[in-house]
């Protein structure tokens, strides 16, 4: 079975993100970028099943700029096989929505017939949260978000999901779309030797127009600003003085 795993580079997790002046969206220059945390989570979760003998090959595809080549070579350190680079945009600054990464990855799919595809809950930087369930849609195929232990037995899937009210257990037919949440797994450091061996692992570049994909934007971004800054707050004495400061202004 091979399992396709796609990833986004996004803005790294650690890194202060900066609004640009004119407000017209973030200042990218000179910032530490990296793979997306829940798709780091999904490629570890990819290669376990690999070395569980219940996936035969982990194909990283990521979709966005010629930079998102260092992305997947981080992944292929990690441990997949190969990977494919869809360039979909010449601007770092341009982000392709979830609908055409959706269709994107449809096409993907039905060129390298994987059992199982394995994404990341969300990206970091826009939050769509959207881009596995529409694929699922798409394909037609089962689908299991927010996984928080993925169990592959034959021709199904048993997937523990993180929900409001605590955990759930579903059972999904493959070939299905599974969405990593945060608590399924910690993923491997890349040893330097492996970094070494990733650069010679296969890395296929194609476009979106080869896929025959539309990736024009359907949203205009009309503005982006910093969260409000926070009121600074007040000490109080004790918790008769507290009950009093809620009843006069609702908030401390």
């Amino acid at each position: 079975m091979k399992v396709l795993v796609p990833v986004k580079r996004v803005i790294d997790y650690n890194v202060k993100v900066r609004v640009k002046a004119d407000g017209s969206g973030v200042d990218l220059a000179n910032v530490k970028m990296s793979m997306n945390p829940f798709d780091e989570i999904a490629v570890e979760e990819a290669i376990r099943l690999k070395e569980a003998g219940k996936a035969d090959e982990v194909i990283a595809v990521s979709i966005g700029v010629k930079q998102a080549q260092e992305t997947l070579r981080t992944a292929l350190a990690m441990g997949a096989d190969r990977a494919i680079l869809i360039v979909a945009a010449d601007d770092v600054h341009q982000d392709i929505e979830p609908l055409a990464v959706a269709k994107i990855l449809a096409k993907v799919v039905a060129d390298e017939q994987p059992g199982l595809v394995l994404c990341g809950k969300q990206a970091i930087d826009n939050d769509m949260n959207a881009t596995g369930q529409m694929l699922a849609a798409l394909l037609g195929w089962s689908q299991a978000t927010f996984a928080n232990k993925v169990d592959v037995d034959g021709d199904h899937a048993v997937v523990t999901r993180e929900v409001d009210g605590g955990l759930q257990t579903v059972k999904v037919k493959m070939p299905a779309v599974i969405s990593a949440d945060l608590r399924l797994n910690e993923p491997r450091y890349a040893t330097l030797p492996n970094i070494m061996k990733a650069k010679k692992k296969p890395l296929v570049e194609q476009t979106a127009a080869d896929l025959g994909v539309d990736v024009a934007p359907r949203l205009t971004v009309v503005k982006t600003s910093e969260p409000a800054t926070r009121a600074a707050g007040i000490k109080v004495g004790s918790v008769d003085e507290l009950v009093a400061k809620l009843k006069e202004k609702g908030v401390v």
